[in-house]
């Protein structure tokens, strides 16, 4: 716990301090968001607000993590040094992007080719080594089980180890460009994606401790209901650090934003997301715990796929959040409405975690 406490802690401060210097130095070199012209027109006045704050929140977590194992005496383990791997990848990904719109001055960055491809590329690195270096106990870092709340029965190896490794791979790719972009689609509005993204990792920090003192290394007692996951303390570290590096951000990044994080920081923040759901075999679960990415995603699908086949819109606009723009809401309502509604699945889904625990007893 006190690698935990410290990560956090830690994570946060740096946050806190070093995004008002960044906030300087992006000013000074003239780095400001380029607004769309086919948004909300009260977001027109955000046009020039400094921009890829998510190489603050990368710093901060990385450092917290490292510094939170110093603590205890130990170095980051495969699991948690996988994770900020994909962390760190991903924003890389949305740093190019965001550098591309600064530079050139437009709303649009990496061509969507080049940004899957570079998701790609770290998602397929991170896959490949998640299913190696097997520990005493024979577990690696990810499983090509599929998983809910831990492994099912459902094996991607169903037809051999080559297929399910290839499987595995397409799989995990998948997540990792899912998340990245449903929490690049939510970071619409001030804030609304970093305290979205606090109560999802918050809850993630929560099911690392709780597999790490369930886990079957050391669970002699109940052994029906311990975890098979490799290294879950490590991952609890990381993901705490995440929880205080966006809480540090929040304070610059909320209503009226003096900074947003950009695609550096939404797309390390989904990949980041993805890797946890994959390294604690809670694949399915995540769709709870980051329910509110979920459902901004689901609005922009429902809105493209009903105007093609209709010519006919459901929202006035979508994401959902501009939708209530749209409709007269306040942004800053909106907002912190979101934010419960995160808060509500992060419970909801923390709540399905122990209950499947506690109905094997």
């Amino acid at each position: 716990m006190i690698a935990i406490v410290v990560a956090c802690a830690l994570s946060l401060g740096i946050a806190l301090l070093g995004t008002k210097a960044f906030i300087g130095l992006l000013i000074r070199k003239n780095f400001g968001q380029f607004i769309r012209q086919d948004g909300p027109t009260t977001h027109h006045t955000k046009r020039g607000t400094p921009t890829m704050g998510g190489v603050v929140i990368i710093v901060a977590a990385v450092v917290g993590w490292l510094v939170g194992h110093l603590a205890i005496g130990t170095l980051p383990n495969l699991s948690s040094s996988l994770l900020m791997f994909l962390f760190i990848g991903t924003g890389a990904v949305g740093f190019f992007d965001d550098y591309i719109k600064i530079r050139k001055q437009r709303s649009l960055g990496l061509n969507p080719a080049a940004k899957i491809l570079g998701q790609l590329s770290v998602g397929t690195v991170f896959a490949a080594l998640a299913l190696s270096f097997p520990d005493a106990r024979g577990n690696t870092p990810a499983s090509t089980k599929i998983s809910i709340v831990r492994d099912l029965p459902i094996d991607l190896a169903f037809a051999g180890v080559a297929i399910g490794i290839i499987l595995f791979i397409l799989w995990a790719n998948f997540l990792v460009t899912a998340w990245s972009n449903a929490v690049n689609l939510t970071d619409g509005l001030d804030g609304l994606a970093t305290g979205a993204s606090m109560f999802a990792f918050g809850g993630y920090t929560i099911i690392g401790v709780w597999q790490y003192y369930q886990s079957c290394a050391v669970q002699i007692t109940n052994i029906n209901v311990c975890y098979e996951v490799r290294d879950p303390l490590g991952l609890a570290v990381a993901s705490a650090a995440i929880v205080g590096a966006c809480f540090g951000f929040l304070w610059w990044n909320a209503a009226p934003a003096q900074i947003f994080m950009g695609d550096t920081g939404s797309l390390a923040l989904g990949g980041a997301f993805a890797g946890l759901s994959i390294l604690t075999h809670t694949e399915f679960l995540a769709v709870i715990l980051g329910g509110l990415f979920v459902v901004i995603v689901m609005s922009d699908v429902i809105q493209i796929g009903v105007f093609k086949a209709t010519r006919k819109r459901v929202f006035r606009m979508a994401p959902l959040h501009h939708h209530f723009e749209l409709l007269g809401w306040q942004e800053i309502t909106i907002v912190v409405r979101f934010w419960i509604i995160a808060g509500l699945f992060a419970v909801i889904g923390l709540s399905l975690f122990y209950g499947e625990w506690a109905t094997k007893l």
